[in-house]
């Protein structure tokens, strides 16, 4: 079976995000179950073909479209001032060249597997454009949602940059209150529609989570489904195989970070984006009083003004037991997970969630709401679970974690435990598989 996969970024030439890692470890996983897979996404200024490594050492080929008027920028999407004016046009001129270097290359998939808003003109494109070219009959596709929130809407008066007919912009189409959406249109026209984790394909179903396309999604429920995101187990990869172990990392974590060295004060560690999605509001209200406990708290992020700046006082009041680190840092990030006891995500939504996985790896128990693929990853078994979006739910997760810590027999048992947990993408691969047949 052919496959290509479609992306805006893929690791290691591109990231913003989470879609980078499934895009660049993904493939691979399907490459050793006999796919003759491809990946194709932009070459941006960050992609040096040279010096950096290819996907897995050269296994899966990887296509670059080349456009120096739109992306040889040092952002993929925009800046700090906000989005690209004219992403519209860069993808879809990335979605069009994408199914003329099929034609180019002479290589016709069985399945175009494309990813996000910026790749969801390309199911469009192929049933209208492409339509009556022989070459491109049978080509089905899947479209994968990572996160219902960045759908790609743009104004009405830029449709005709398109190059499609005023048939394609009405409800069945890209139409969305009066303004063009590009992952409706995707939503609509593939084969196949897939998120990253079962509870979140019920979760967009809902107006609470399926972002005033709730309508679309439950319309095409038959053709919808949750698959969990995986890690590649390579690369999150602990240097211990047990939790005495794992002091090492803390005791130089803590020396690294300026932290006293005591093995047995909790840790608690941040690693993400501070934003209100991921809950980091509810941690802010309640961190002063968590770092009055006999606790340790290490984070790295960056965000929300109003969330860096509440930590920023944090650190000053409670310099002893916090290093707050404002910033990305892929290295400290690895450090993290692998040295905390506990990791806080207290997420509004989350489609999949990798962190949870990434600290099960090492023996670090997450404290999570129950919510997409955290409810689907994280029980009573293997971490500390609340319902709501509720500080004071947050808080009381984290007393029963620390309770349970005090426990050294039942505590050592939960990290065992949890090491033990298998969420590399080698049980995935094999789900989109079998749904790349099914299609």
């Amino acid at each position: 079976m052919k496959v290509l996969f479609c992306s805006s970024e893929v690791v290691p030439y591109a990231k913003t995000g989470g879609l980078a890692d499934v895009a660049g470890s993904l493939p691979v996983y399907l490459k050793k179950l006999k796919i003759d897979i491809r990946v194709c996404l932009p070459k941006y200024s960050c992609v040096k073909e040279k010096g950096q490594k290819a996907l897995m050492a050269g296994v899966v080929p990887v296509h670059f479209i080349e456009n120096d008027a739109y992306f040889k920028r040092e952002q993929l999407y925009g800046t700090k001032a906000g989005d690209f004016p004219d992403n519209l046009e860069r993808f879809s001129f990335f979605s069009k060249a994408v199914l003329e270097l099929l034609k180019k290359e002479n290589f016709k998939p069985d399945v175009i597997h494309c990813n996000d808003w910026q790749t969801a003109l390309i199911p469009v494109y192929l049933k209208a454009i492409y339509k009556d070219d022989p070459f491109y009959s049978g080509i089905k596709t899947v479209f994968t949602i990572h996160n219902m929130a960045y759908q790609g809407v743009f104004a009405k008066d830029e449709y005709p940059k398109l190059g499609l007919g005023w048939e394609y912009f009405n409800i069945e189409g890209f139409e969305f209150y009066d303004k063009v959406n590009f992952m409706k249109a995707g939503l609509i026209f593939s084969d196949f529609i897939t998120t990253v984790s079962p509870t979140y394909a019920k979760e967009i179903q809902t107006p609470e989570f399926g972002c005033k396309l709730e309508g679309v999604l439950s319309k095409r429920k038959e053709n919808l489904a949750g698959i969990l995101n995986g890690i590649d187990y390579d690369e999150w990869n602990p240097n211990f195989s047990s939790p005495q172990g794992k002091v090492k990392n803390k005791l130089a974590l803590q020396k690294e970070r300026g932290l006293p060295q005591k093995a047995d004060v909790p840790l608690l560690g941040v690693v993400g984006r501070l934003a209100h999605q991921k809950g980091f509001d509810l941690l802010a209200e309640k961190i002063d009083k968590i770092c009055a406990m006999d606790v340790q708290f290490v984070l790295l992020g960056t965000g929300d003004q109003a969330i860096e700046n509440v930590l920023q006082g944090i650190a000053k009041k409670h310099p002893k037991n916090t290093s707050i680190s404002l910033k990305f840092d892929a290295v400290l990030a690895k450090k993290i997970y692998a040295s905390s006891d506990l990791l806080l995500m207290p997420s509004r939504y989350e489609p999949c969630g990798l962190g949870q996985l990434i600290s099960l790896r090492y023996g670090t128990i997450p404290v999570v709401r129950k919510t997409g693929g955290l409810a689907d990853t994280i029980t009573d078994e293997n971490g500390f679970v609340f319902e709501n979006a509720d500080s004071n739910e947050l808080l009381e997760a984290i007393k029963k974690a620390l309770a349970v810590y005090k426990n050294k027999k039942a505590w050592s048992a939960m990290v065992k435990k949890a090491m033990e947990y298998d969420f590399s993408w080698g049980n995935s691969a094999k789900e989109y598989v079998k749904l790349y047949k099914r299609v």
